[in-house]
């Protein structure tokens, strides 16, 4: 059965933030040591101890704004055991992630000097759970305030003389679990008491972030926005994707068949009803859609790769994986009047990450290849598009075939991201634009000639975009055969 997508270029809608592209790196395994954070002292090119293959990496997809330090290792993090002489800085154990040894030399100053290097904004997740309002809010002065206080006299004696600048500020992380085990209405207070004192000091502006939902907890929204909307820029929600019959039985990242492929791609699908209904709740007190929706981890969530720390979540990342992030980065799209800033989950190293390395070595996985081929959004104006799709069955259960998304760049070019999630039929598709101005259509696919193709250090490049040359412009309409398990992205000038 042929497919339609009608896509009104000619109604550009909300901007899709460059920030839904955001990224999350938490000290969980080796994210930040061995993944980010090498030392100045390694025999691995780095600039200050951040490597340089990553940085290189990070910004050839314009990493907009990067999360720390966590994640469930941010409530019982206290920061001041991150700044000063790195050899003096004590150690903790992370209880969180496999009961390791945190020797804090990747703290504040480092942080900030890879959110530099990167060219990206820093997005701050400060300790509800075990800290305490005074030392949140010494972070904010440590960090922002260009006079004389004990703070900021502290950040000078540890060598930065000009405070930075920091925009994005969240307030604890999943304090209804890691963080507290809070109850909304607990939280909430806390929420209003902690924000009270995040001032804004020497002209910096705080974009304070209130923590969100786990999944579909749609009672915690109304309670958050009920007692403290009118406190917060932005509100969080967390939500994985995981193929196992329930949340805590995790599945193979690298060893599925069709069900399972078929099974993550539909509980993909479940983030519109959670935009959806978060969004429906924010909108009863939030009507002029001031406050964010930042969905601030999502991604996918298997078992780990055989050998490795059950603690460090390190997973391979396939074909499957790119085509979680194409669906979702395509319903952030559609929801961009609220979804304002995503973070997946993890940079590098951990879960769906972009990154893996092993030593000296470095790859890139699908998921990497979809941000670098969805771009073009970054900063576009999302468009309207009505899909009409065949259905993709499995068992008793279907789902639509196709998902895509569109927007308006500023110079008038469209861009088209379009996912089969069919895993063994190409689809006929006929793309109606509702203006005839365009004189060429040009695109990249990613995909592969299996299901659980995955890019490995011997053999890096298994799962790479190609040159698409399916598609042809006639008028105001786009024909183009859709191959089985593919991204393909267009772009119409």
């Amino acid at each position: 059965m042929p497919a339609s997508l009608a896509i009104r270029t000619d109604q550009p809608g909300a901007r899709i933030e460059p920030t839904i592209y955001g990224h999350f790196a938490e000290h969980l395994g080796r994210c930040i040591y061995g993944g980010i954070w090498v030392g100045p002292d390694s025999d691995i090119p780095n600039v200050r101890g951040i490597r340089t293959d990553i940085v290189e990496a990070l910004r050839a997809i314009q990493i907009p704004v990067l999360r720390w330090p966590g994640g469930c290792f941010a409530d019982e993090y206290h920061w001041e055991d991150g700044v000063g002489p790195r050899d003096k800085r004590p150690v903790m154990l992370n209880t969180h992630w496999g009961g390791v040894t945190e020797y804090n030399s990747f703290g504040t100053h480092e942080f900030m000097d890879l959110c530099d290097q990167l060219g990206c904004e820093p997005y701050i997740c400060g300790n509800v759970g075990s800290g305490t309002v005074r030392e949140m809010q010494q972070w904010v002065e440590y960090l922002t305030f260009a006079g004389n206080s004990p703070m900021a006299d502290l950040r000078r004696a540890n060598g930065r003389e000009e405070p930075w600048r920091i925009k994005y500020w969240g307030v604890g992380n999943e304090n209804w679990g890691c963080g507290g085990s809070m109850r909304p209405e607990y939280y909430a207070d806390e929420y209003r008491r902690y924000q009270t004192y995040l001032r804004n000091l020497s002209g910096n502006a705080l974009f304070k972030i209130a923590c969100g939902a786990n999944r579909e907890d749609y009672d915690w929204t109304e309670v958050l926005m009920q007692v403290a909307g009118s406190r917060m820029h932005g509100l969080s929600l967390h939500y994985y994707t995981a193929p196992g019959p329930s949340w805590r039985e995790k599945r193979s990242a690298t060893e599925f068949g069709p069900d399972e492929w078929f099974q993550t791609l539909s509980r993909t699908l479940f983030m519109e009803e959670l935009l959806d209904t978060h969004g429906a709740i924010m909108d009863r007190y939030d009507p002029e859609k001031r406050v964010a929706l930042i969905v601030d981890e999502w991604g996918t969530w298997y078992t780990v790769e055989p050998g490795t720390n059950p603690g460090f979540l390190y997973q391979q990342n396939t074909l499957r994986d790119a085509l979680v992030a194409g669906i979702n980065l395509n319903l952030f799209h559609a929801h961009a009047d609220r979804v304002r800033m995503a973070n997946i989950a993890q940079t590098v190293n951990v879960l769906q990450a972009m990154v893996l390395t092993e030593g000296k070595r470095m790859l890139l996985t699908p998921t990497y290849h979809v941000f670098h081929m969805y771009q073009q959004h970054m900063g576009a104006r999302n468009l309207p598009v009505a899909l009409s799709t065949p259905l993709y069955t499995m068992g008793s259960e279907q789902i639509g075939a196709l998902h895509a998304s569109a927007s308006l760049a500023e110079n008038g070019s469209v861009t088209v991201s379009i996912c089969n999630l069919d895993h063994e039929h190409a689809i006929d598709l006929s793309v109606a634009l509702a203006e005839d101005r365009f004189h060429c259509v040009k695109g990249k696919v990613l995909a592969a000639d299996r299901l659980q193709a995955h890019n490995t250090f011997d053999e890096p490049e298994t799962v790479v975009p190609q040159c698409f040359e399916g598609a042809s412009l006639e008028g105001s309409s786009v024909q183009l055969r859709m191959p089985a398990a593919s991204v393909v992205v267009l772009s119409l000038c």
